[in-house]
């Protein structure tokens, strides 16, 4: 392919981005009216490129969701130490998780349980040994590096984590992210948690309802967090990511928590298209590419409300599964098995859209893989693939012999203490049994498009720099479309079902 071909399939991504993540989207708040404009251009991009709707109501499958939002002048937080009581002010200190099941108020001891990791299969608990009935487990995410990333990941996934705080009799969570690790600054993350927060409004199992308190604190003020325990910041910090638990004890401070939480519904949908299998004996067996079209709406920042576009996170994405789509109806042959092309709802609110069409899948036939794209971030030429999954199932050595015949690299993942494989929807599928991958443009350690990401990550995730007015290196995200479509073309092209390796921990999964 020429470079003016590249460039016009650039340009042709690009155009879906603009019109995802443009003013008249306004953030693609889940359940909003940008959003759902958004889910109506998607819907004709479908229909344009040749779909059949594979929704519960044509291209939509419908979901009810329960809204929860801070009322942050109604919410005070405070450490009730021996020589008196130090305020927790919201977004410096700390922020809170408004939760279907947040208390009113709610007045516990801390206990520092290290990575508030219990993993059976290793004989790890972070928990033996310690009382945390009635009291809030305060933890960082992250673990050891004797443990297999996919256990970390699994292990920390909201449903595990969730189950283990309760058989530990915890009432609260506190979360401290890691330092060490490229993620969200604390103001932005602080500001992202006040947004409003959602649930499924199907009800799950009691060990998945939420605990009375869920808050972050912010890794800068952990000295004041830690006082009076014999332990400093500096200490703790320090042995993050290295071998071993680190040390878990009570913590000197009471928590005193009053907050207030204004309480709706909403109904959204995932939007969802189907290509059908050419094969007779294969047409029945579903392929999903998959990408999350909502972002975060409108907020406030920096004492203005500003609109947060989500142009890389995630309209990049969706924009792909379109032109993939288009590219399927261009070559004028049919996959052997179908393919589902899947832009789900609340993402950002915790994967809930993909759980929802997981467990409520609207074709009759098997998932057997999920391929999944969010924030693949084309920032610059692409020389490597980062793919979360890479070495889980068989799906992993097809990518990279496919890769390598474009002279690309495909990388496992760069920091597995972000534990980015249960953070993004390929999840979902995983626990339906189905092989996924997560994939994203990657680069070499140490070099200059390392230092591109980090910044990237530190300036405009989660930011409304995350806006159409960034550098983006549109032929790069012409090639990875136009590698990822092969691929899907290829699984759906071949005589086996993709499978789990025998050692892969999500084996346990497979149906």
């Amino acid at each position: 392919m020429t470079d003016t071909e590249w460039e016009a399939r650039g340009r042709r991504w690009w155009s879906h981005v603009e019109a995802l993540a443009g003013n008249s989207t306004e953030g693609r708040e889940t359940g909003s009216p940008g959003y759902q404009r958004a889910a109506e251009y998607v819907i004709e991009q479908f229909r344009a490129a040749g779909l059949d709707p594979a929704g519960s109501d044509g291209f939509r499958q419908w979901l009810d969701l329960r809204v929860s939002l801070l009322d942050e002048a109604g919410t005070s937080l405070a450490l009730a130490f021996p020589g008196g009581t130090e305020p927790l002010p919201l977004r410096d200190a700390v922020q809170v998780v408004a939760t279907g099941g947040t208390a009113p108020e709610t007045e516990a001891d801390l206990v520092f349980v290290g990575y508030g990791l219990e993993v059976p299969e290793h004989r790890y608990s972070d928990f033996e040994g310690i009382d945390l009935h009635g009291k809030i487990a305060v933890y960082f995410r992250g673990g050891p590096p004797e443990l297999p990333g996919a256990v970390k990941a699994h292990y920390q996934s909201p449903d595990e984590r969730l189950r283990a705080l309760r058989r530990a009799g915890a009432v609260g969570s506190m979360m401290i992210l890691n330092p060490k690790v490229p993620d969200l600054p604390w103001p932005r993350l602080a500001s992202g948690l006040a947004l409003p927060r959602m649930e499924l409004a199907e009800r799950g199992p009691d060990d998945r309802r939420p605990l009375s308190l869920s808050t972050y604190f912010n890794p800068e003020r952990l000295d004041l967090l830690l006082r009076g325990s014999g332990h400093s910041a500096a200490e703790i910090v320090d042995r993050l990511g290295g071998p071993g638990p680190l040390p878990r004890f009570p913590l000197s401070g009471r928590l005193r928590a009053r907050v207030a939480v204004r309480r709706s519904t909403v109904r959204c949908s995932n939007v969802v298209g189907v290509l059908r299998g050419g094969d007779p004996e294969r047409r029945d067996e579903y392929v999903v590419g998959s990408a999350h079209l909502d972002h975060l709406g409108v907020g406030e920042t920096d004492g203005g409300r500003r609109v947060y576009p989500g142009a890389m996170d995630n309209a990049s994405g969706v924009a792909t599964l379109i032109e993939i789509a288009r590219a399927f109806r261009e070559s004028g042959r049919p996959p052997r098995r179908s393919i589902l092309f899947v832009a789900v709802t609340g993402e950002e609110k915790g994967l809930l859209g993909s759980e929802y069409f997981a467990q409520h899948p609207t074709v009759p036939g098997p998932i057997v893989a999920d391929l999944n794209m969010d924030m693949f971030l084309p920032l610059y030429p692409m020389r490597y693939l980062e793919v979360q999954g890479l070495g889980e199932s068989s799906l992993g050595p097809a990518l990279r012999s496919m890769a390598a015949e474009v002279g690309v690299e495909a990388q496992p993942e760069y920091e597995p203490d972000r534990v980015l494989f249960i953070r993004s929807d390929q999840y979902n599928f995983v626990k339906i049994g189905a092989p996924s991958l997560m994939l994203s443009i990657g680069y070499e350690k140490g070099s200059r498009e390392e230092a591109i990401s980090h910044a990237w990550f530190r300036e405009r995730y989660h930011a409304p720099a995350d806006d159409l007015d960034q550098p983006v290196d549109r032929e790069a995200a012409a090639r990875f479309t136009d590698l990822l479509g092969r691929f899907v073309r290829r699984v759906a092209d071949e005589p086996a079902r993709p499978t789990w390796n025998a050692e892969s921990f999500f084996r346990r999964f497979a149906r």
